[in-house]
């Protein structure tokens, strides 16, 4: 399936008056180098504050497996997660972090971050000690 962001449901957030964060672990996730077709295994963190909807966890690991055999390098797949997921869900604040297992003597942790136009103030961010 070309087009996997299909696959995410949402449901409405019932307490979207509050920040809240929400944290999902799936300490499963595989997909295929695209250099030598070897699995690559990954825990995937998706963690977000919540606007009007949340997604629904069993979509959100049909997602997730739908990458199985897909060629893929580390850097694109947690862009293109974190671009899914934003587009689904519409959050405030979502982060996605990828942490690849040991391949090669290497280990791999990628994290993607968004941060909604109208959640981001640049207030919040100043110096109370400049006035």
């Amino acid at each position: 399936m070309s087009d996997k962001k299909k696959l995410l449901e949402t449901f409405v957030n019932e307490f979207q008056d509050r920040d809240y964060v929400i944290k999902h672990v799936a300490p499963e996730f595989t997909s295929l180098c695209p250099k030598t077709g070897q699995p690559d295994f990954a825990t995937m963190t998706l963690e977000y504050i919540p606007d009007e909807t949340c997604v629904e966890l069993k979509s959100l690991k049909i997602y997730y497996n739908s990458y199985r055999n897909d060629g893929v390098f580390y850097e694109s797949l947690t862009n293109k997660i974190l671009d899914d997921l934003v587009e689904a869900t519409q959050p405030r604040w979502l982060q996605v972090t990828a942490d690849f297992n040991v391949r090669g003597g290497i280990s791999s942790r990628i994290t993607a971050e968004y941060i909604s136009d109208e959640y981001y103030e640049v207030e919040d961010f100043e110096d109370d000690d400049e006035e």
